[in-house]
C-alpha cells in the first residue's frame, strides 16, 4: 500500500483539506493524525473491518481496547450507556483534553473496537486537527498511538512513517504533537473512579471534581503482569519501548548517577554500544558517554514532551544498552515514569546502600 504524507499548515486550517482524509476513513482505509497529546492512527471506530486493520497494521494484540474519539459531547448517548454525573463533570471540566472516560458501551459499538470488553473509552482531543477530522468525516473515530505496538508513541509525522508507512493510507502532517504522552485514562463503571493510566491531567486534578478518585492498584505495581484483564490500552502489554534494552535507576539522585556511570562503564567495556538518558542537571556527570537530556527536572511537562522523542533517538543511534535515571513520582512525573517503567519492562534497580533489582 502506498502511504500519502500530508502537510497541514494550522494557521491555515480549511475544512476542504480534510475532504480525501474523511472519504478514506468513510471507506474503513486507516488515517493517521495529529492530536494534543501523541498521533493518533485513525479508523471508523462502527466499522468492525475498520478496527481489525488498526490492530493489523499496528501489530496489536486484539484483546487491547482502541480509543474513540468525538467532537462533541453529544456523542456520549450514543456510544455510551448508563452514563454516571461524573462523566459530565469530567466532561465539563476536561473536555476537549487529554482525558479518556471508561463506560459502558452501546449495542452500535463493535467489540472489536473495544478489545471484547463491554466497556468503551471515549475522549475528546483538543488538537483542532484531529477535531476537524473527526467532524468533517462525521464518524466517531477510534485511534490508538499511531506507532507499531510496543514501541515508543509518536509525537511527529515522521515517526508514524518510520513505523506505518506502506500499512496505512494516508498520514496528516502536523508537526510536533503538543504534550508529548498518551490521555489519563479514568473508569467510571466501577464504585469508585479509578485512574488506569496517568497523563497530563493528573489525580489532583481529577480530585477537584471527583474527591474519591484514585489510581488503580495495576497503575502503581512495579512488576509486568500479562495475566491482568486489559481494561485499557497500556496496562496489559509492555510499551514504548526502544530497541535497546533499557534500565531505570531510581533512588537519591547522587546514588542514581553513580549507579548509571557503573552499569554504562561495564556495558561498555564489553563492546556494545551503551547510551544514558539523563536531565539537564546531570548530563555533564557522564564523561565518556553518549548521553540524551530530556530536560530539567522541574519541568515535568517538558520532560513529558520530548520522552518518546528521546527513546526513538536511541534507536537511530543504534544503543543497545541504555541506562536512565528516575523522576518524581508525582503530578505529570508520575506519568513520565509510568511510561519509563513499561519502556523498561519494570526492569528497575534501586541505587543506593542496599541496591536491588526489580524485574
Amino acid at each position: 500500500m502506498d502511504t500519502r504524507m500530508v502537510l497541514l499548515d494550522r494557521d491555515n486550517l480549511k475544512e476542504e483539506q480534510f475532504a480525501e482524509a474523511a472519504e478514506l476513513l468513510r471507506n474503513g482505509e486507516l488515517v493517521a493524525f495529529p492530536t494534543e497529546t501523541v498521533y493518533g492512527l485513525g479508523g471508523n471506530a462502527l466499522d468492525p473491518g475498520a478496527s481489525a486493520k488498526i490492530y493489523a497494521a499496528k501489530g496489536r494484540p486484539s484483546d487491547n481496547p482502541l480509543i474513540v474519539h468525538i467532537c462533541d459531547t453529544a456523542a456520549l448517548p450514543v456510544l455510551a450507556k448508563n452514563i454516571p454525573e461524573s462523566a459530565w463533570k469530567l466532561a465539563e471540566r476536561f473536555w476537549p483534553g487529554p482525558m479518556t472516560m471508561i463506560l459502558e458501551k452501546q449495542d452500535i459499538v463493535p467489540k472489536e473496537t473495544t478489545g471484547g470488553l463491554n466497556t468503551i473509552a471515549i475522549r475528546m482531543p483538543s488538537d483542532e486537527i484531529a477535531a476537524m477530522l473527526i467532524k468533517v468525516s462525521g464518524l466517531y473515530i477510534a485511534a490508538p498511538s499511531a506507532n507499531a505496538s510496543g514501541r515508543p508513541s509518536t509525537t511527529k509525522a515522521s515517526h508514524v512513517w518510520e513505523d506505518l508507512h506502506g500499512r496505512i493510507a494516508m498520514i496528516l502532517d502536523g508537526g510536533s504533537v503538543q504534550i508529548g504522552l498518551e490521555s489519563t485514562i479514568i473508569d467510571l463503571t466501577g464504585e469508585k473512579p479509578l485512574i488506569l493510566r496517568p497523563g497530563y491531567i493528573t489525580l489532583e486534578d481529577i480530585r477537584d471534581i471527583l474527591p474519591d478518585a484514585e489510581f488503580d492498584p495495576a497503575v502503581l505495581r512495579r512488576e509486568r503482569n500479562d495475566n491482568i484483564v486489559a481494561k485499557a490500552p497500556g496496562m496489559k502489554y509492555r510499551h514504548y519501548a526502544p530497541k535497546g534494552e533499557l534500565t531505570v535507576f531510581e533512588g537519591d539522585l547522587s546514588d542514581v548517577v553513580e549507579a548509571v556511570r557503573r552499569e554504562a562503564a561495564r556495558k561498555q567495556a564489553e563492546g556494545y554500544k551503551t547510551a544514558i538518558l539523563a536531565s539537564e542537571e546531570t548530563k555533564d556527570r557522564y564523561p565518556g558517554f553518549i548521553v540524551l537530556s530530556v530536560g530539567k527536572r522541574e519541568d515535568e511537562e517538558g520532560i513529558a514532551a520530548c520522552l518518546f522523542d528521546t527513546l526513538r533517538e536511541f534507536d537511530h543511534m543504534g544503543a543497545e544498552y541504555i541506562f536512565g535515571e528516575c523522576f518524581r513520582s508525582d503530578g505529570v512525573g508520575q506519568a513520565v515514569m509510568n511510561r519509563l517503567m513499561k519502556a523498561a519492562g519494570y526492569h528497575i534497580v534501586y541505587a543506593g546502600p542496599k541496591s536491588r533489582a526489580k524485574k
